[in-house]
């Protein structure tokens, strides 16, 4: 399971992560960003005119598929349970932010352990700080992306603080270090 997270900045650094990867990636991809919760949005859309990925916006209930890019729908957090399914929560913002990243990663690690792989990307704030210190503590893998190439640092910033991130990369180097990791998995 691949996660990518994002906030300010975040549209440039989803797109080309996405755009890197390939349609065979052999694994489901979730990303989250902050958006605005009163607005539909058009992120799933302008997403999947950049990927070879399938792109969806998540739905409640859904069964994660590889190959496909699920979007988190603003105004909702969404986690994974342990069977592989989506769940879409309206429960109170996580440091006033709905999604929240921290609960997306904690699910993560709750369902996937070892097998999760998580992307801090460009974003104001620390939300998924937390989140990657129990990702860490479930013995997955967490990639942040590095200051020079981060519209804002604060979210890759705090992730880097925890002590808990593996690698700090570029964000053009995020995608192809994706594949390799993935690839690297299946063939364990």
């Amino acid at each position: 399971m691949v996660a990518l997270a994002a906030s300010a900045g975040g549209l440039d650094a989803l797109t080309a992560v996405l755009s890197g990867l390939p349609a065979d990636l052999g694994v489901p991809v979730l990303a989250v960003e902050h958006l605005l919760p009163d607005h539909r949005s058009v992120l799933p859309q302008i997403l999947a005119r950049r990927t070879r990925l399938e792109v969806k916006e998540a739905a409640d209930g859904e069964r994660l598929r590889p190959g496909c890019a699920y979007i988190a729908p603003p105004d909702a957090h969404t986690v994974v349970d342990s069977e592989g399914t989506l769940r879409l929560e309206r429960s109170p913002p996580v440091r006033f932010v709905r999604p929240s990243v921290d609960l997306l990663f904690n699910s993560l690690a709750q369902a996937f352990g070892a097998h999760a792989l998580v992307v801090v990307l460009t974003g104001a704030g620390s939300d998924g700080a937390l989140g990657v210190r129990a990702v860490k503590d479930a013995r997955g893998t967490i990639i942040a992306q590095d200051e020079e190439s981060s519209a804002h640092f604060g979210m890759p910033g705090a992730a880097i603080a925890t002590g808990a991130v593996d690698v700090v990369l570029p964000l053009d180097e995020i995608a192809a270090a994706i594949v390799g990791m993935v690839a690297a998995r299946g063939a364990a």
